[in-house]
């Protein structure tokens, strides 16, 4: 298995201009706020042409008693950080969190991770800031998991709960996507076909689902003493790598993300991060041309203070998540779609 997998080279790489971006909004909370970027920070971003992110979230709790998704969004990671690195002008944060057995895991680490992410980034001038960043993926997901076990089994009794997790981080216009379990991230990318010019959108997988019918994590588990029954880690947990889930670790479950890195294109489009209750029912392909789709539509009403493109992404998220439920998914469904502007 390579680790470190990394997605196609972008053929474009210049231009573009940076404009206001609004403050992190609260985890599951909804409260939006803004925040003003000083001229000194503005110009260094132009400079370095760097995309313009923004995320849109839609959740939905479907047929099951309680909500146990929770997710992130941070187009500015900054707020975080005392310093950022010198070579480094912007950093963003995307996550979703799918949890099982209760809540609790999700939302510790939808509060959590990315402070201790923060913590463990590289410092100072790095020579190898590409290797640094994968380390600080795979420490922080190792120290989260050990924080919220440690918590977990001071309970009594002691808390069972489990959760996926795919976290985007984007580095100026670098995406590293770390994942645990079957939760997923897509990006669109959008290439030209035929003499006319024609649209074709290309989906490209962003993470790797982690379930105990793969042959690697299968042979793992069993190796540790575990066993998979009915494509389940002992005929119940139907991921084999999760944050929390105390009593599968000594199975062979562990919390060791697979990462993936990306440049971004002036091509792309969106990228798509979401749990399985969207996947049961949406292949990638039918999610990012579903999506397109909205994004094409001109009718679209908007919202008092979004322009016409933000109101489009924001159709598309809210119209995903309704069509995951109406295609008849009784699962939590959470569903967030980041918008990509040169």
């Amino acid at each position: 298995m390579d680790l470190f997998g990394d997605l196609p080279e972008p053929t474009q790489t210049t231009g573009g201009r940076r404009e206001k971006i609004p403050e992190p909004s609260a985890v599951d909370r909804g409260e939006k706020r803004k925040y003003e970027v000083t001229e000194e920070q503005e110009e260094k971003k132009v400079c370095k042409g760097l995309a313009r992110l923004k995320g849109y979230v839609a959740a939905r709790r479907g047929e099951r008693e309680e909500m146990q998704d929770a997710h992130v969004l941070l187009p500015d990671l900054s707020s975080c950080f005392q310093t950022l690195p010198p070579q480094v002008s912007r950093l963003s944060y995307f996550s979703v969190f799918d949890g099982h057995g209760g809540a609790r895991a999700s939302r510790f680490a939808a509060e959590n991770l990315h402070h201790t992410l923060a913590l463990k980034f590289p410092k100072g001038e790095a020579e190898n800031l590409d290797k640094l960043v994968k380390k600080c993926l795979l420490d922080t997901f190792k120290q989260t998991d050990e924080d919220f076990l440690k918590q977990a089994s001071s309970q009594k009794p002691a808390w069972k709960d489990g959760t996926t997790a795919t976290c985007m981080l984007v580095v100026d216009n670098l995406v590293y996507v770390a994942n645990l379990g079957d939760s997923r991230a897509v990006l669109c990318r959008v290439e030209q076909e035929g003499e006319k010019d024609v649209q074709k959108c290309v989906t490209l997988s962003l993470s790797k689902e982690h379930n105990p019918t793969c042959y690697e994590e299968r042979m793992r588990i069993q190796k540790a003493g575990g066993t998979v029954r009915d494509g389940r880690v002992l005929g119940v947990l139907e991921v084999s790598r999760s944050l929390g889930d105390g009593q599968y670790k000594r199975c062979g479950v562990i919390s060791t993300p697979d990462l993936r890195r990306c440049q971004l294109t002036h091509n792309d489009r969106f990228v798509i991060l979401a749990c399985d209750g969207l996947f049961k029912v949406f292949t990638a392909e039918e999610a990012v041309r579903f999506v397109h789709s909205v994004l094409q539509d001109m009718t679209v009403e908007v919202k008092e203070g979004q322009t016409a493109e933000e109101g489009r992404f924001e159709a598309a998220c809210q119209r995903l998540a309704n069509e995951a439920v109406r295609r008849g998914c009784a699962d939590n469904v959470t569903v967030i779609v980041v918008s990509i502007h040169f």
